[in-house]
C-alpha cells in the first residue's frame, strides 16, 4: 500500500501501552489503530518546478483497536482534510491538516506529512501523522502515528494508522 496524495491523513490509529493514571477525559497516554476512507477532490497545475496539487479529502474514520479512552474501539468520526502537495524531479512532498469530529462534537486535529510514494490510483505510500490536540476529550492530546495510504479508482482513498499519544 502507498500513501496517497494529501494524506488520507487523517485517520488515526495506534498501538501502545496504556497508562494506569486516568483523568476526567480517560487515560493520560495510550495507543490506538484506525482506518479512514475518503473521497478526494484535488486540482493540479503544471508549474516551472513540477506539478502542484491540492484539495480536500472527506470521509470517515473508525477506531479498530485502542488501549482505552478517549479512543473507543469501534468508534466512528467524520474526517475532513485539506491537502497540498508537489511532485517534481526531487520526488513527492505532501502535507495535510485534518479535523475529525466525533458524534459528541469533540474535534481531533491531525497534521500529516509524506515524502514518498505517489497519489495515483493503484499507488500510495507511507507517512507520519502528528496529533495536534483538539477539543473536549481530545484537548491537550499530542502524539505521533505511522500511516499508510492507498489510492483506489474513482477518487477513493483508504488510510490505516497506528498511533501513540499522551496528554499534555
Amino acid at each position: 500500500m502507498r500513501a496517497s496524495r494529501g494524506i488520507a491523513v487523517a485517520l488515526a490509529a495506534a498501538i501502545g501501552t496504556p497508562c494506569a493514571v486516568t483523568s476526567a477525559f480517560g487515560q493520560d497516554s495510550g495507543s490506538f489503530s484506525a482506518i479512514a476512507t475518503y473521497v478526494r477532490d484535488f486540482t493540479s497545475i503544471e508549474h516551472a518546478d513540477g506539478t502542484y496539487f491540492g484539495g480536500n479529502l472527506k470521509g470517515s474514520a473508525t477506531t479498530l483497536a485502542s488501549s482505552g479512552e478517549p479512543f473507543v474501539e469501534g468508534g466512528h468520526s467524520l474526517s475532513t482534510c485539506v491537502v497540498l502537495g508537489k511532485r517534481s524531479a526531487a520526488g513527492l512532498t505532501l502535507e495535510s491538516a485534518c479535523t475529525l469530529i466525533a458524534p459528541s462534537g469533540d474535534a481531533l486535529y491531525l497534521v500529516a506529512e509524506r515524502r514518498a510514494g505517489d497519489v495515483d490510483a493503484g499507488g500510495g505510500g507511507q507517512g507520519q501523522l502528528e496529533i495536534a490536540g483538539g477539543t473536549g476529550v481530545y484537548a491537550g492530546l499530542k502524539g505521533s502515528c505511522a500511516y499508510e495510504t492507498s489510492y483506489l479508482a474513482n477518487n477513493q482513498v483508504v488510510t490505516t494508522t497506528d498511533c501513540t499519544w499522551h496528554r499534555d
